[in-house]
């Protein structure tokens, strides 16, 4: 009895994986097969994989068993992670519809690329749904080990080929240091899952030499953690990782893996090393100070839209790690806000970057200066943009001011004043480059009149939806403002009825 009930609380997962075998063989047998002509199967497998991704999620919310821990304290089950995991499917749906004409467009006819992506959506989910250190790390292995060969999907192009091979170096160099800390928490303590190790810290008299063991031990897992995250000063890798990647893998990046790493970042700061949190504390504000203004003088100097946005990540990625350095309830539901719009905003970005080629030779936007040509071409989609770097930005009224705000409340709360001032500061920078671009939309017109090709429906239905959302959640907030606290709610008060 007991082995079904852990069955049915990981049934996403395990329908999932089937369904990936399922495709894998239908993708290998039909691409090889004389008889059908070697078709071109990218696009029949994406929407299949969107179907599956559909599935997944209403498992994920009618889950029956919402509070429980499965296979010997391997994973948790707990109405976090299932939020989590349903934002997680929603975004990865997004990206994966807003990549199927562009595809075609870059030349990229692999049909491994959607096997690939829910691969990488498995090891997320499990990620979210860890509760025990083995299972924590082999999750995040599936999940990157997916992400290197993502990277270097396009096989024709140098760029995507050196993009993959850094990943891959500086990826298992990340993965060694989080994994030696891993050894050494279990080396001093015996202990592989956050409940036991919280009621080791916790009742157990402290042992000097042990405490000092575990806080080295948990500097290496930060510098894992950090690394996944691309957070100063680990974050070397992004903006040519970004570049040189496909645009729908860049997408992906962006906007699926880290909020998954969030996720585990909450439960291990929040459960397991809770009783230690204050030496963690300082890495946190170090990190999210360096962050920001390294994203922020970063983005001012670049030409290239991949690598604005790859530094405007590492930026917003600082503001996150506000909320965690505070070390309250309040800033990590301000920290998960934060993120959730900005990877709203990331979709928008990115489908115009999948979305606007030049109709005379089929030439995408590569540039900044690129888009001096929407006025003209497309005024819809230029008032799109502006809305959202707006918002990317913090100004008012629009929904990105809010979840700064929120922010710099919880700092300002915390007494952390050089933090929140210097986030404000760094704000305010930030915003040049930001509306450089609406500059270069609006006032800076060409006077060759540049036809663009038209949006396919999937970008125009999903830009016209996120758009639609940055505004109502600027006019009312409250939503999503209590619809994230009620689940962050169980993590951070309720979440020690499983230890």
């Amino acid at each position: 009895m007991l082995f079904q009930v852990e069955i049915i609380s990981m049934a996403p997962e395990i329908f999932l994986v089937c369904i990936i075998h399922c495709l894998l063989v239908y993708g290998v047998i039909t691409t090889t097969s004389a008889y059908l002509n070697y078709p071109i199967l990218l696009n029949n497998l994406n929407w299949l994989s969107i179907q599956c991704l559909f599935f997944v999620a209403l498992l994920i919310f009618f889950n029956p068993l919402s509070y429980t821990l499965n296979f010997n304290k391997l994973v948790i089950i707990d109405q976090f992670g299932s939020a989590i995991k349903l934002v997680i499917i929603l975004m990865t749906i997004c990206t994966i519809l807003i990549s199927i004409k562009s595809n075609l467009l870059e030349k990229i006819n692999a049909f491994e690329s959607a096997i690939l992506i829910l691969l990488a959506v498995t090891g997320i989910l499990l990620l979210v749904s860890s509760f025990n250190f083995i299972a924590m790390y082999l999750a995040i292995e599936l999940q990157s080990f997916c992400l290197y060969i993502l990277a270097a999907l396009n096989r024709t192009s140098e760029f995507s080929t050196e993009a993959g091979l850094k990943y891959f170096v500086l990826g298992a160099f990340s993965s060694g240091l989080l994994l030696f800390g891993l050894t050494l928490v279990y080396g001093f303590t015996g202990i592989m899952d956050l409940g036991d190790l919280f009621q080791f810290l916790s009742v157990t008299p402290y042992n000097l030499y042990i405490i000092k063991g575990i806080n080295l031990a948990s500097i290496f897992i930060l510098i894992g953690l950090f690394f996944k995250l691309s957070v100063v000063p680990f974050h070397i890798w992004a903006p040519d990782i970004y570049e040189g990647s496909p645009t729908m893998v860049t997408a992906f990046f962006a906007i699926v893996p880290k909020i998954g790493i969030l996720a585990l970042l909450t439960r291990l700061t929040y459960l397991g090393f809770y009783d230690i949190f204050f030496s963690w504390q300082e890495l946190f504000v170090i990190s999210s100070i360096c962050s920001i203004i390294v994203g922020t003088f970063g983005a001012l100097t670049q030409i290239k839209l991949k690598r604005m946005l790859a530094y405007s990540a590492i930026g917003h990625l600082g503001y996150v790690l506000i909320g965690f350095s505070a070390g309250c309830f309040e800033g990590v539901n301000a920290g998960f806000i934060y993120i959730v719009l900005y990877m709203i905003m990331a979709i928008i970005s990115f489908i115009i970057l999948l979305g606007v080629y030049k109709k005379k030779g089929l030439i995408k936007i590569n540039y900044i200066k690129d888009l001096s040509i929407l006025t003209n071409a497309n005024p819809l989609i230029a008032l799109v943009i502006a809305l959202t770097f707006f918002s990317m930005a913090g100004i008012p009224p629009i929904s990105g001011f809010f979840s700064k705000m929120f922010l710099f409340i919880v700092a300002i709360q915390s007494k952390m004043y050089a933090l929140a001032i210097i986030a404000v500061i760094t704000s305010v920078i930030s915003c040049f480059y930001y509306l450089r671009i609406i500059k270069l939309v609006f006032f800076n017109n060409s006077y060759l009149w540049v036809n663009t090709i038209r949006l396919d429906r999937q970008k125009s239905i999903l830009l016209g939806i996120f758009s639609f959302f940055l505004i109502f959640i600027a006019i009312y907030p409250i939503p999503i403002l209590y619809g994230l606290q009620n689940v962050l709610y169980f993590v951070i008060r309720n979440q020690f009825n499983f230890i």
